[in-house]
């Protein structure tokens, strides 16, 4: 018996085949490459081709597939709502139904948030709480709320958008697309806020920056800066940091977990800083829920998403 599991980011899918005991035996990655819409849902189907086909394994052998997807997948209409890769009401499940008929298997889809929990829960740093918050910060920014033991969807499996978080004015309509969070602290926003200056002119003397083509500046190559103490840079990653402590401090007064992991592609370049978020978020938090919450660093790091799509996978035969 086998599963397979697909992590479908922001700008890359990775898919892998577990084993019954939970165990990865072969993964596959590609970035989506500019990939928009209809484009991202072939490559999903192409990657589970792929899988099945590099195991080894008789098709009959796979049971269940586990998907993660980056924004709403609604159990009510199975449809999934996702702007970083243009999809509104994409009928996934009904594409990979389609592809797979005459071979039909369980099909199990989640949000990323949600998947990124289950997978810390099952196999890593929240292995043995009741009450973690998962904090990703990558293209977009989403939480994973496990509470009282408990994963939290909400009224229409949107709880977990922190990237809309409300963190100041005066309010912009790029805020209606990607939230204020995320706009200066994702990935693809601190990218987006660091050509913003660029543009503006030599604002920031001295920075390496302006001589990089403003188009293919990414958030790598102002983290690369800022630990380089590059001025434009600084200023950039220093906004960041503040709503990273506001964000956490908001999340522990409000629901007292037991630690916050941090993860997603930007907490790579931004571990370090995880010392320093908690001093900032100390000093906005509850003061005796602060001194409760351990700020955590993913141990799975890229790989939450995947392990929590392949326990929802695991789980839906098992039980």
């Amino acid at each position: 018996m086998a599963v397979i599991s697909i992590d479908l980011g922001g700008t890359k899918i990775t898919g892998a085949l577990f084993d019954e005991n939970g165990e990865i035996c072969c993964r596959v990655s590609h970035l989506l490459e500019k990939r928009k819409g209809d484009e991202v849902g072939l490559l999903v189907l192409n990657v589970i081709d792929m899988l099945i086909e590099q195991s080894g394994c008789q098709r009959e052998v796979i049971e269940a597939l586990g998907i993660c997807v980056p924004g709403i997948a609604n159990s009510k209409t199975e449809l999934i709502w996702a702007p970083n890769i243009d999809w509104e009401n994409y009928p996934l499940r009904k594409k990979i139904e389609n592809h797979l008929k005459n071979d039909p298997i369980a099909i199990k889809i989640a949000s990323d948030r949600t998947c990124y929990i289950l997978g810390e829960h099952w196999k890593g740093t929240a292995k043995n709480t009741t009450n973690a918050v998962y904090l990703s910060i990558g293209t977009g920014i989403g939480v994973g709320l496990l509470i009282d033991g408990k994963i939290i969807h909400g009224h229409g499996d949107i709880a977990g958008a922190a990237g809309w978080f409300a963190m100041g004015t005066p309010y912009s309509e790029e805020y209606k697309k990607y939230g204020y969070f995320e706009s200066y602290a994702s990935g693809d926003g601190i990218a987006r806020q660091a050509k913003k200056i660029l543009r503006e002119g030599y604002l920031f003397k001295g920075s390496s920056l302006y001589k990089k083509n403003i188009e293919e500046v990414s958030s790598k190559d102002i983290f690369e800066e800022f630990y380089k103490d590059d001025p434009l840079a600084i200023s950039v990653i220093e906004k960041a940091i503040d709503l990273w402590a506001m964000a956490s401090a908001n999340l522990v007064s409000l629901l007292n977990p037991e630690m916050i992991i941090w993860g997603g592609g930007v907490f790579g370049p931004a571990t370090e800083l995880i010392g320093r978020i908690y001093e900032e978020a100390s000093r906005w938090a509850q003061p005796i829920a602060i001194k409760q919450v351990k700020f955590e660093k993913s141990i799975l790091q890229g790989n939450a998403g995947l392990y929590g799509a392949g326990y929802l996978a695991l789980t839906s035969i098992t039980k």
